[in-house]
């Protein structure tokens, strides 16, 4: 039975209304989500600036061992530098400066003479074009004080988290979205399952539920397998023997463009696990924010449904 993706004369009605939700938890929760990542980033700064002696010493050896401070780095020049620009300017390996971007480390296959010559050009951008507005300290003969790096690091922190704003609020918003799921569930009886469990999604006791359980899937013809990760699985408590959970994902958003943007990514799991486990797979949103018709209808047309969290009691109608 449908719950709500075949309602479409609420759906005008619910989208004024899941709107109206997000921005009065962004009014008072956005900003403090905010400001406590920026003051860890702010530590995080602290620390890569000691590091590299308060950005007077930017030398292959330092980014060997902390390739983690390239984002800081590239956030210390006037201009910032974004990854791509950074790569160009410099002259350096692609594979080299992303890979500390994203993993923090160095290429494992890149040998170490190789790697120094392009961290030493890397090196050399960030000394050049590093802020003397922000490090008032160079060029001058003063060391730097306390007071002086700890306002450097709060200012590159807001560049940082400037860049990164979207995730920051939108990974805020998930925590809260799985906590109102998780009191709902429990309120009915429901046993959240710890990480030490460790128990495959289709072996589920009813009245169990897991948060971010990952869902095995093959693809390209049976040859490759990977996981997919769900953000709430729930067992009903009236379930059999061979049933499968209720798999929800937790949308939120803050415009409608990237809902419309993404909306097709939904699409793409249910088929990887239909395509694996049958049509008997429950898979279902649970959305909070700017979800337009447009969206809706798309969702509703590849037989997806969903539950607005400004009426969360609705998950009952999927047997919960």
């Amino acid at each position: 039975m449908a719950v709500n993706l075949d309602k479409t004369s609420q759906w005008k009605t619910d989208i004024a209304l899941s709107v109206d939700m997000y921005n009065a938890w962004f009014m008072e929760f956005a900003p403090s989500a905010f400001r406590n990542t920026r003051l860890k980033t702010t530590v995080d700064v602290e620390t890569a600036l000691k590091a590299t002696e308060n950005l007077t010493n930017v030398k292959p050896a330092l980014l060997r061992k902390h390739p983690e401070i390239l984002p800081t780095l590239r956030m210390s020049t006037c201009p910032p530098i974004a990854v791509d620009r950074l790569i160009g300017l410099a002259g350096v390996s692609s594979s080299l400066v992303k890979t500390m971007e994203a993993e923090h480390r160095l290429p494992p296959r890149m040998s170490a003479a190789d790697a120094d010559i392009h961290l030493e050009k890397i090196g050399h951008i960030i000394e050049r074009l590093a802020d003397p507005d922000i490090f008032v300290w160079l060029g001058r003969s003063k060391a730097a004080t306390e007071v002086e790096v700890h306002r450097a690091a709060t200012i590159i922190a807001d560049r940082l988290c400037g860049a990164v704003a979207n995730p920051i609020i939108r990974n805020a918003q998930e925590k809260r979205q799985l906590a109102a799921i998780k009191t709902w569930l429990e309120a009915r009886g429901y046993t959240q399952l710890s990480g030490e469990d460790s128990v495959k999604f289709d072996a589920m006791k009813p009245g169990t539920f897991s948060f971010r359980l990952n869902v095995p899937v093959k693809l390209e013809g049976g040859m490759r397998q990977v996981n997919i990760p769900i953000d709430a699985v729930i067992m009903p408590r009236s379930a059999q023997p061979g049933d499968y959970p209720v798999f929800l994902e937790a949308k939120s958003a803050g415009d409608f463009t990237n809902t419309n943007k993404r909306r097709k990514e939904e699409a793409v799991k249910m088929l990887q696990l239909r395509t694996n486990y049958g049509t008997k797979v429950r898979f279902n949103l649970f959305l909070c924010g700017y979800f337009d018709g447009g969206y809706l209808g798309y969702e509703a047309t590849e037989g997806i449904d969903w539950v607005w969290e400004h009426r969360i009691d609705d998950m009952a109608q999927f047997g919960l």
